[in-house]
């Protein structure tokens, strides 16, 4: 069955609960801001998987009463009740970023249209659609996609999330961001691609690039952008089966460099902005 799809905006608003006057409602209101991210997977598409990088490339984004994934691999195919999303968000068609939805979703789906394109005999009944360098709030937190190079079958975009006074840029694939600076400006963190950390992995197909950009070259952009922190997700094989310690010795070198704090992120790590 090919479902239809409803642009993003045609949705019905987010029911958030409103706080009650009482004593304790700044405390609650102040807890009720915290943007929290969990990194549900960090591996990319790859054989080798350790404890600390097993499930494919996702992140949580969580704020007041909502839980929107970003991304749902292979790894989470009939494990989505573990998560409880409130809305799912993807960035590509690879398997690694949405072959998890295969037999549904729970809960709405947002994509781009060529995406759709790709997922189209998929059984999800609640699509809806993004349009890029268009604001659109899902569950409350505000989403902008901004189309990065990296695959020519599945284009793919990169996400500027902001919710409450947090803003990141998650972009677990890609060579490079079309319109970079506008995409970066005032993130306080950027979430990137961990394929490879100092190697170029970028190939040639006919005139367009596919591949990775490594990650000393995504710091040098924070670092023109003035981002200060950023965090490695979506590990390739360099990461999960070498000693971390010795390769987050060089990227800390790298990084110092280039006066960005940055860790790679493992399977539920979480961060609080």
């Amino acid at each position: 069955m090919i479902a239809s799809w409803r642009r993003a905006e045609d949705c019905p608003p987010y029911q958030l609960d409103r706080p009650q006057a009482g004593g304790d409602n700044i405390y609650e209101t102040a807890l009720a801001s915290v943007v929290k991210l969990t990194f549900l997977g960090t591996r990319g598409e790859i054989e080798a998987r350790t404890r600390r990088h097993r499930m494919h490339t996702s992140l949580l984004i969580s704020y007041r009463n909502a839980r929107v994934m970003i991304d749902c691999g292979l790894d989470w195919l009939g494990k989505l009740e573990r998560v409880d999303p409130s809305a799912i968000v993807l960035t590509h068609a690879h398997p690694d970023h949405a072959w998890g939805l295969k037999r549904g979703a729970p809960c709405p789906v947002y994509a781009l249209q060529k995406t759709w394109q790709e997922l189209q005999l998929y059984p999800i009944k609640d699509r809806h659609l993004i349009d890029e360098r268009t604001r659109t709030k899902i569950c409350g937190i505000t989403f902008e996609a901004f189309p990065v190079e990296h695959s020519i079958l599945s284009p793919a975009v990169g996400y500027r999330v902001s919710a409450g006074r947090a803003c990141i840029f998650y972009a677990p694939d890609l060579i490079f961001i079309h319109d970079r600076s506008a995409a970066l400006k005032g993130v306080q963190i950027y979430i990137g691609d961990g394929a490879t950390i100092t190697r170029t992995f970028i190939r040639r197909r006919g005139e367009a690039l596919i591949g990775h950009s490594p990650v000393r070259t995504q710091l040098m952009w924070c670092q023109k952008e003035g981002v200060h922190r950023a965090i490695i997700t979506h590990c390739g094989s360099e990461i999960v089966t070498g000693d971390e310690r010795k390769i987050f010795a060089n990227l800390r070198a790298i990084a110092e460099e280039r006066d960005v704090d940055v860790p790679i992120a493992y399977d539920g790590m979480k961060v609080a902005l």
